[in-house]
């Protein structure tokens, strides 16, 4: 169960990585970035792809790894849980929001509370 978490994790990332580059005007007009210039999307490219990327590649590892993915699970806690405190508090503070971000926002809540379930599973099994 966690290798399909990790491994979901990765593909993500992955697709978001290359969507992100390859249509980065697109993308980042559809979260909500009206204008960038060429500064602004380098700087998105980077981090919504280079990130994302690396992320995915991480997460991949972690995957592939079976005596990794208690370090998997943690790592998606300390990715996600930040995450998804500052998604909803900027949403709150920001409303009203493009669906997009509500969507991604949503994705993202269900990654952190599959990730403390499996934390949960994980730590009664030691």
């Amino acid at each position: 169960m966690t290798a399909i978490y990790l491994w979901v994790n990765a593909a993500i990332y992955g697709i978001f990585a290359i969507l992100c580059t390859i249509k980065a005007s697109a993308t980042a007009k559809s979260i909500g970035f009206l204008s960038l210039n060429n500064g602004g999307m380098a700087e998105y490219v980077t981090v919504y792809g280079g990130m994302e990327l690396g992320l995915g590649i991480i997460f991949a590892w972690l995957a592939w790894r079976p005596e990794l993915h208690r370090t998997g699970i943690v790592l998606a806690l300390a990715l996600y849980a930040p995450l998804v405190i500052f998604r909803w508090i900027s949403v709150a503070r920001y409303w009203p929001v493009q669906g997009l971000t509500l969507g991604t926002g949503a994705l993202e809540t269900t990654l952190l509370v599959l990730a403390v379930a499996l934390w949960l599973v994980q730590r009664n099994a030691l």
